[in-house]
């Protein structure tokens, strides 16, 4: 059996997606990134291999991807995170969705890819890094609010009528503004749904300026958050689809172009 590996070396996590040589998941898993990315990607490498009594030997090729891809020392190739998300997405939802628009949340980033029928990417737009879009703010709105980030999805339902407005595009600003709300005695669950329509919005902005286009996936790992996703299908008028593991699409990607560059050797 020949195996494949790809990395996801994000901000926030890293990923790691082992596939055999028919494009099937073997193992994955999803860690702190830390940080030190070289160390503690070779350490998830090697954990991942070990519960399958696999070594580094017993893998034909390794691609990584992500924010700190170029530091990873035991990979064959690197590749953008764009590439990888498109590949990882269409492969994930080819019997599920006609796949066109991803919508990936990231931990300094947002993103909106667009692909053609046979998953190329046409046409990308990401947000600034700074912007209050991002995965790293909902981490932020978890400290200030004492609440677990995995309870957001629940707690959001908690909230019955129009979501409370957060306007500040920069995460500093918009930090203020949540304290404002609490100190002004706003329930949590309206500042968290707030927190989940002003990223929603967000990314609706972007969506006019690249033309988004049906069906639409929603990946990575803010899309496990069900109020996220539910503020996204209000504000863009769309169905969203999530796969079963968003977190790992991008990873999933980048060992299916692990294979592919293989069979082209």
């Amino acid at each position: 059996m020949e195996y494949f590996i790809g990395i996801d070396i994000g901000s926030s996590s890293i990923k790691t997606v082992l596939i055999d040589q028919n494009a099937s998941i073997v193992n994955f898993s999803v860690v702190p990134t830390g940080y030190s990315f070289n160390k503690n990607s070779e350490n998830a490498l090697l954990q991942l291999l070990s519960e399958r009594d696999l070594k580094i030997l017993d893998i034909k090729s390794i691609v990584s991807t992500g924010y700190g891809r170029k530091l990873f020392k035991l990979a064959q190739k690197n590749i953008s995170e764009i590439t990888a998300n498109a590949k990882g997405a269409y492969i994930i939802s080819k019997l599920k969705i006609k796949l066109k628009t991803i919508i990936n949340i990231g931990g300094q980033d947002s993103k909106i890819i667009i692909i053609d029928d046979s998953g190329k990417v046409q046409n990308f737009f990401m947000n600034d890094k700074c912007a209050a879009g991002t995965g790293r703010f909902l981490e932020m709105v978890s400290r200030n609010l004492e609440i677990d980030i995995e309870n957001f999805g629940n707690i959001h339902f908690q909230h019955h009528g129009t979501p409370l407005s957060i306007n500040n595009t920069c995460a500093v600003f918009a930090e203020s503004e949540i304290i404002s709300l609490l100190a002004e005695g706003h329930n949590k669950s309206g500042i968290i749904s707030g927190v989940h329509h002003s990223i929603a919005k967000r990314i609706s902005i972007m969506a006019n300026r690249i033309g988004i286009e049906d069906s639409v996936l929603f990946d990575g790992g803010t899309a496990l958050n069900k109020g996220m996703v539910a503020a996204l299908e209000d504000e863009l008028l769309k169905k969203i689809y999530v796969p079963e593991h968003p977190q790992i699409t991008t990873a999933l990607g980048a060992a299916i172009i692990a294979k592919e560059n293989d069979e082209s050797n």
